[in-house]
């Protein structure tokens, strides 16, 4: 039989202590509980917010994903270890690697920065004027040697000739994103596996392929063969575009197991790092072909109907084999645009660095796209 008089006075101890802090017993009248009241949207865009910013698949997670992220969740005490094994293994047989030549981050930007901050140590990061140049620059704040970026040429595309001229003795690493980000745009592969041939007997490279997924064809596009004919360069890949899962952070470096265990000398990475949801989530979709192929779809239809209303406003854009399109304003400036259309609350980037007349807008859900498409002649006209 339960005390009452014992069971009472627990009651009044922890009111007590609660007391003492403004709290109360119950869990729906916490100030935490009262402030959640008012966010109806901690994890998604506010109601009627066009979130077009991020190169997000807002039609995932896939509902096997989902189903994975539910299981998980229960185990969520424990740290990842078979679970991010048996997630290296899946990658591992799809590019006839071993698991050793698999490494877990979160998203891939762990991974960029480590191998940003190892390159760094030994030389000049030599990369082109426009990519996802963050982990890059962070890194090059803190050392002696520099990110050295090439002049973009009139079509923005990565010149291969002039970096490979550009490479010097005193280059660590040569950082190319592939498909570029912001610019949509694609190296030809044959030119780009040729180039990696040649100058990865100089310098350690990297091709950052977290749209690999998006081209027309991504197992030509991808330079993973390289890796299985033993060259000096690591792939990074991502599960935050097309499968889904920006917000679960899982990504991969594929590269000979001696360069990762270099890589991982400069942070705190590998399996145990990432989390098991996310990893479950990341083996369901992992081979999802029919989610996969859905997402892929809405993605072109989104393209196709913003570069027609481009088109249609006497604007133009970069051919994108991505998720998002770079957009040419003309003589318009980029910053005003996207304030315009955040007015009308809807999400875009504005200008990069010296481009101040391009902006980037990423292919959200088509409702989402044809509210920016919508709002544009208005502000256009206001930034004329």
């Amino acid at each position: 039989m339960i005390d009452q008089d014992k069971h009472s006075r627990r009651i009044f101890f922890s009111s007590a202590v609660l007391g003492a802090f403004g709290l109360s017993l119950s869990p729906f009248n916490t100030p935490f509980a009262r402030q959640s009241k008012k966010k109806n949207f901690l994890y998604e865009p506010k109601l009627g917010f066009a979130k077009l910013d991020s190169n997000e698949n807002p039609y995932g997670p896939s509902p096997k994903a989902l189903e994975a992220i539910n299981k998980a969740s229960k185990r969520g005490a424990y740290y990842v270890k078979a679970s991010g094994k048996f997630l290296r293994e899946m990658i591992a047989e799809k590019h006839n690697l071993s698991p050793d030549h698999v490494m877990l981050s979160s998203g891939s930007t762990a991974a960029l920065a480590n191998i940003a901050f190892a390159a760094i140590k030994e030389g000049h990061i030599l990369a082109p004027d426009l990519f996802w140049d963050i982990t890059a620059k962070t890194a090059s704040e803190v050392g002696k040697f520099e990110l050295k970026r090439l002049p973009s040429n009139k079509n923005h595309q990565i010149d291969l000739d002039t970096m490979d001229k550009a490479l010097s003795e005193d280059v660590s690493l040569i950082q190319i994103t592939n498909p570029n980000n912001p610019t949509g745009l694609i190296v030809e592969s044959n030119k780009l596996y040729e180039f990696c041939k040649r100058a990865s007997k100089k310098s350690l490279i990297l091709i950052d392929e977290a749209y690999n997924e998006l081209t027309d064809n991504p197992d030509t596009s991808t330079m993973i063969p390289l890796v299985r004919e033993g060259e000096n360069i690591i792939i990074t890949r991502t599960f935050s575009k097309i499968h889904g899962l920006a917000g679960m952070r899982i990504g991969y470096s594929i590269a000979n197991p001696e360069i990762l265990r270099k890589i991982r000398r400069f942070g705190i990475i590998g399996d145990w790092t990432t989390n098991q949801t996310g990893i479950a989530a990341a083996i369901a979709s992992y081979d999802d072909n029919a989610f996969l192929a859905y997402s892929k779809s809405k993605i072109i239809e989104a393209r196709e109907m913003v570069m027609d209303a481009l088109k249609e406003n006497g604007l133009n854009a970069l051919p994108s084999w991505t998720n998002f399109i770079f957009v040419n304003l003309g003589n318009r400036d980029a910053d005003k645009f996207k304030i315009g259309m955040a007015k009308r609350n809807i999400a875009i980037q504005g200008s990069y660095d010296k481009h101040i007349h391009w902006s980037r807008v990423s292919m959200g859900k088509i409702r989402d796209v044809q509210r920016y498409i919508n709002a544009m002649p208005a502000v256009l006209d206001e930034i004329s």
